[in-house]
């Protein structure tokens, strides 16, 4: 899968780019249809030591997903939003497979009261 990471504000090293991109990959175990996904890495101007969002936004066939969160560190910023996409995309196939399910089910339906 195609990963852009935008940093904003800040220039991410390749130790850190080579982590998203680790991490976006094991999505494709639990859905191998994705086309592309966008990271924003953003460093907000506050006080607060938990200053660091990152922003991910995949794009599936028909569909776009989209997890922000904002930690400490980047590394755990992108943990945790790889892991809402991940139960995102759980129910984006839980959607697919009962939605072809029921098309199957009116195919079917129409055939036998065809004859």
């Amino acid at each position: 899968m195609k990963i852009t990471v935008q940093s904003i504000h800040f220039t991410a090293d390749k130790k850190l780019l080579d982590f998203i991109q680790k991490k976006a990959d094991k999505l494709d175990t639990f859905y191998d249809h994705i086309i592309s996904g966008e990271v924003y890495l953003k460093l907000e101007n506050v006080e607060d030591e938990a200053n660091k969002i990152a922003e991910i936004k995949l794009l599936l066939p028909g569909n776009q997903i989209f997890a922000k969160e904002k930690c400490k560190s980047f590394e755990e910023a992108t943990d945790l939003a790889i892991e809402s996409l991940r139960k995102q995309i759980e129910k984006h196939k839980q959607k697919k497979t009962i939605a072809a399910a029921t098309a199957k089910k009116a195919i079917l339906t129409e055939a036998e009261d065809g004859f």
